[in-house]
């Protein structure tokens, strides 16, 4: 059976791996030692707890921030959405900035965007480009 190592683990959950080793420090995940004394996680038990964290996650308060490393998040109001048959572009407004998102149609679906629903865009970005004024 395939095994993961905590940091394998933390990018199949989109979390960080501190955050995987307290999830199994706090024995949310059972994990077991290599011959290197590395901690693993078996495949099965970390498909059931992606499984029952992501229906943890949808069932929180919507007044709940969501669990995110992203820290650049800007509220606003979608404005514009063009749907493709597999891509989708949606546009927020968030005081004077205007946000751009490539995403897929299903994902517009799952979250039932519509115009003029309150969104929030999370910026995470390796590159940042500046042009001089």
């Amino acid at each position: 059976m395939q095994s993961y190592t905590i940091g394998q683990a933390a990018r199949l959950l989109g979390v960080s791996p501190d955050t995987a080793r307290r999830w199994a420090d706090a024995g949310r995940v059972a994990t077991h030692r290599d011959d290197a004394g590395r901690r693993l996680i078996d495949g099965r038990d970390l498909a059931a707890f992606s499984v029952e964290l992501a229906r943890t996650s949808a069932s929180r308060d919507d007044d709940e921030p969501p669990y995110t490393s992203v820290r650049n998040a800007f509220p606003g109001i979608v404005t514009a959405i063009k749907l493709g048959d597999v891509a989708a572009q949606v546009e927020i407004q968030a005081g004077p900035h205007r946000l751009v998102s490539l995403l897929t149609r299903e994902a517009v679906e799952e979250l039932g965007l519509e115009v003029g629903m309150e969104a929030t865009a999370r910026v995470k970005s390796t590159n940042v480009h500046i042009d001089r004024a």
